[in-house]
């Protein structure tokens, strides 16, 4: 399994930087006690660990392409007695066959951009949903690199890979029976895109 192009997993310094709160922004997206999830290239943990606290009893899946970063989750989740979080190795593109239940919420932070055949990926998000499941969308905003700093250094994925939240409703939208739900913005530099 080959990564998402141009994702790699930032430290846990500058990411607290970036989101301080990821739990509440979790909540902005409607993340709620009771709710099953399923984070798409959840490396390390940086959202799961807060989700799996917000959604607990409910699982968290923790879905990647990278066993060691797994492993990472799974002994920060034992650290922290989180015992919510399930770590599931596999491609995204074919997510139904990695997840043993339909689940309320899927997860997409900072890695729609890089995703290859992201229609076969959408339609694998949908079909991987509940009823009335919703598929969370967390994006860069598409402004030149240069402009997205962190520490004083610039952050994020190129410009080119940069999607403007009309590009990604489209290309969602385009690929399942799906609706935007609800859009706004995550200061600094992100968009969050909510579909029913």
């Amino acid at each position: 399994m080959d990564r998402f192009q141009n994702t790699r997993q930032p430290d846990w310094d500058w990411w607290g930087k970036l989101w301080p709160t990821p739990g509440a922004t979790l909540r902005k997206c409607g993340l709620s006690s009771g709710h099953t999830l399923a984070e798409v290239g959840s490396g390390n943990g940086y959202f799961a660990l807060p989700a799996a606290r917000i959604v607990d009893p409910a699982p968290v899946y923790a879905v990647d392409v990278d066993p060691s970063l797994l492993e990472a989750l799974a002994h920060l989740a034992d650290q922290q007695n989180i015992k919510n979080i399930e770590t599931v190795a596999g491609d995204a593109r074919s997510l139904t066959d990695h997840l043993p239940e339909p689940v309320d919420v899927c997860l997409v932070a900072n890695a729609f951009h890089g995703i290859e055949a992201s229609e076969t990926f959408v339609t694998e998000a949908v079909s991987a949903l509940a009823a009335d499941g919703r598929l969370v969308v967390i994006n860069w905003q598409d402004r030149p690199r240069e402009e997205t700093t962190i520490a004083g250094k610039p952050r994020g994925p190129p410009a080119d890979l940069r999607l403007a939240p009309s590009t990604c409703r489209e290309r969602i939208e385009s690929a399942a029976d799906i609706t935007l739900a609800e859009q706004f913005v995550l200061p600094p530099y992100h968009y969050a895109l909510v579909f029913e």
